[in-house]
């Protein structure tokens, strides 16, 4: 079934049609001549929902880059065993300045963040209402806050708690480019620089999206993307603070089992923040590489290891029994990607419960639950025996690649707790994404 921001997409390249002489001279919304761009509220709102669609395109969000992140992290949770060598190159830490997926998450992540700046610049066209103006803004500077905070992780350094964060990561553009023959050279802001854009836009977005937006994102998606970001940061008590609420305020709540969290074509009860797929937008990426052919995978390009399940210590844990065997090739493959028309889950509430009890461990609080108490309630979601005092972060982590496997995390759970990737240390180049050679051939002021 068609989603609605998809029926909304097609009725506003209608209306824009309306009143042509003829049908030859319709000028499609992804084509609009810069003086027709922003004639009109209509227009503005479509290429808000343009940004959405861009965003959870196959390039970034639509799996490509929770495959690269993870390949990326990976030791021996996971083989790599498919033919294309973008993702070879991230599973051996050899990623080169030509990699094409690594070229597409750059240029789709700056193709949505200038979609969103244009929506920004031109606010005062959106008169309907001060709510509609609201919820358009911040729209707006959730997709800028979510791409830009992806950008910073994978192409700078890691983010170091309690230092001047001055290490290069990503250009800064906060004003939309109509006109792509002028000099558009820029150089790379600081991590620093970035990380406070991306706070500044999520609580923006916090401040002025309403509580429930339909599957747009809605004021706790900004919050939990906050909540991320200070736990990347190490400020745990402001990512404590932020689950905290999203946890006791956004309506969100655990799935009533694990797989109930997956595969899911219209958002689950757990789902805070998905982009949505159709039948009309095409496939589930994240199937495509994880999936048997007969669940419209490639066959299992990546393959789950027995090392990866020796971490389970129930044997009647769900997560750990939650893989099945290709019966084409004998391969391992998760069970969180099987349908190639399921929602690709951006965030989730049970990443939540494992920043709060986290967050409150490591500052000695109990905000919401004590740490060994939440902990235990998201086992036990899963039919794992609880765990005994006295808990430990190396026993949180642990639960978090039990929880969250395969969903675009365990790189940066590395970085964030100064571990290391096998024998590389969380701070090494190789566990950054290169500027692709494509940026560096036309924008002469940025550098490697």
């Amino acid at each position: 079934m068609m989603k609605l921001y998809k029926i909304l997409y097609i009725l506003s390249l209608l209306l824009l049609s309306i009143g042509c002489d003829d049908e030859l001279d319709v000028i499609p919304t992804d084509r609009l001549q810069g003086e027709l761009a922003f004639t009109s509220e209509k227009n503005v709102s479509s290429i808000l929902i343009g940004a959405y669609e861009e965003a959870g395109q196959f390039q970034s969000y639509g799996g490509r880059l929770q495959v690269m992140v993870d390949l990326l992290g990976a030791t021996d949770q996971v083989t790599w065993g498919g033919t294309f060598l973008p993702p070879r190159q991230a599973f051996t830490k050899t990623i080169l300045i030509d990699n094409i997926f690594v070229r597409d998450i750059w240029r789709n992540s700056y193709e949505v963040i200038n979609q969103v700046n244009l929506v920004i610049d031109n606010l005062e066209i959106v008169t309907s209402s001060p709510e509609e103006k609201n919820r358009i803004e911040g729209e707006a500077r959730f997709l800028r806050a979510l791409n830009y905070f992806d950008l910073v992780r994978n192409f700078g350094f890691p983010y170091e708690n309690g230092q001047t964060n001055s290490q290069l990561a990503v250009p800064i553009r906060t004003e939309g480019i109509i006109d792509y023959t002028a000099d558009l050279s820029i150089a790379r802001s600081t991590v620093e620089e970035v990380y406070d854009l991306v706070i500044a836009d999520a609580t923006q977005a916090y401040n002025l999206l309403p509580a429930d937006n339909s599957f747009f994102a809605d004021k706790f998606a900004a919050q939990a993307l906050l909540a991320r970001v200070y736990f990347q940061q190490g400020n745990y008590a402001a990512a404590r603070d932020a689950a905290d609420d999203v946890l006791k305020e956004s309506g969100h709540s655990l799935a009533s089992n694990y797989a109930a969290a997956f595969n899911n074509t219209d958002d689950g009860i757990e789902d805070i923040f998905t982009f949505q797929v159709t039948s009309q937008t095409g496939t589930n990426r994240l199937v495509n590489l994880y999936a048997s052919e007969a669940d419209g995978g490639r066959g299992g390009d990546i393959r789950i290891t027995d090392d990866y399940l020796a971490l389970f210590d129930d044997p009647d844990d769900e997560r750990g029994n939650f893989v099945y065997i290709n019966p084409a090739n004998d391969r391992q493959l998760t069970l969180k990607y099987t349908n190639q028309f399921a929602n690709i889950s951006i965030f989730r509430i049970a990443e939540m419960h494992l920043i709060r009890l986290e967050s409150n461990f490591r500052e000695g609080t109990a905000v919401g639950l004590d740490p060994l108490v939440e902990i235990n309630a998201l086992r036990a979601r899963s039919g794992a025996d609880p765990l005994g005092a006295p808990l430990t972060l190396d026993l949180i982590f642990n639960e978090r690649q039990l929880e969250l496997a395969f969903e675009g995390f365990i790189l940066h759970d590395i970085k964030r707790t100064k571990g290391s990737v096998g024998t590389i240390p969380y701070d090494d180049s190789s566990l950054t994404f290169p500027i692709p050679q494509t940026e560096r051939d036309t924008n002469p002021l940025i550098n490697q």
